[in-house]
């Protein structure tokens, strides 16, 4: 098993204690789990802290062996402001964890794509007019974050019979900074040049790849992770969405050499570990650590 760098109190402390100014610190809580703070302002991007999906499919053809531990209860953070799901699938969406932090803290606003509001109500047992639905094109402004709603394809664009994207990515602009975390995507013919007039300062992509033997629809490759950060001109990329589940999991050194040989800017992190805005690096210095 893998331990967080930080876990549970010391993660907490670590959280709570941090001076970021008018910058921004950001930590990896698993899969596709970031906490970000922003002067008095925490946003969630997709927690999963729990083992809700090692248990329901334990005794099964596809079974959630959890390959890294769990960074913190979720009941814990009740001061975070908001948390985007990104789409309706448990590790992003997941009532073991959404359940918990909600309870600790009613004023939570939850952010989603539109078109999974029933969903997310039914799951989370809420009422359904109480989270923030986004479409692509969309926007909304939370507790000084401005979140915008960009189509996420996994593995393929997919809208309602209103047009609304069923999959989403946001991207987060607070401060001066902008953060964008694609949710689980592959990459779809317009995407970089829907994201480049952002200015994204950290993009956060998923990189365990899509094998048919997983059963489970597939996101960018460690590769096309690090080609699209830099098509749109991040000034570092994240990855994420691997090191959790046994099945659906892969490595970050092709996304490492593919970073380091586009001259791309990159973060690898361990669960648990923080990311400072102080530490973003203009695109003519390459590399990452």
């Amino acid at each position: 098993m893998i331990e967080p760098v930080r876990k549970d109190a010391a993660l907490l402390r670590d959280v709570l204690e941090a001076h970021v100014a008018d910058g921004f610190a950001l930590w990896w809580l698993g899969q596709s789990g970031f906490l970000v703070k922003h002067r008095d302002g925490y946003l969630c991007f997709d927690p999963y802290l729990s083992d809700s999906l090692t248990k329901k499919y334990a005794d099964t053809d596809k079974p959630h062996v959890r390959m890294t531990a769990r960074a913190i209860d979720p009941a814990r953070l009740g001061f975070v402001n908001v948390v985007t799901c990104s789409h309706n699938h448990t590790d992003h969406l997941d009532g073991e964890t959404l359940g918990p932090m909600l309870a600790s803290n009613p004023d939570l606003q939850l952010v989603i794509p539109e078109a999974n509001r029933a969903f997310v109500a039914e799951r989370l047992k809420i009422d359904a007019s109480s989270p923030i639905g986004l479409n692509d094109g969309g926007v909304v402004e939370v507790h000084g974050f401005s979140l915008h709603g960009v189509p996420a394809a996994h593995e393929r664009l997919e809208r309602d019979d209103f047009g609304r994207c069923r999959f989403m990515g946001y991207v987060v602009r607070f401060g001066r900074w902008t953060i964008y975390h694609s949710g689980d995507t592959v990459r779809y013919e317009a995407m970089a040049g829907l994201l480049e007039p952002f200015g994204v300062d950290v993009a956060i992509l998923p990189i365990n790849g899509s094998r048919p033997e997983r059963r489970v629809a597939g996101n960018l490759r460690g590769r096309e992770a690090a080609r699209l950060a830099r098509d749109i001109g991040a000034r570092v990329v994240i990855p994420c969405h691997y090191e959790m589940f046994e099945f659906n999991t892969e490595p970050p050194d092709e996304f490492v050499e593919t970073c380091e040989s586009l001259g791309q800017p990159y973060r690898v992190l361990r669960c648990g570990e923080r990311f400072d805005s102080e530490n973003l690096r203009l695109r003519s210095s390459a590399g990452g650590g």
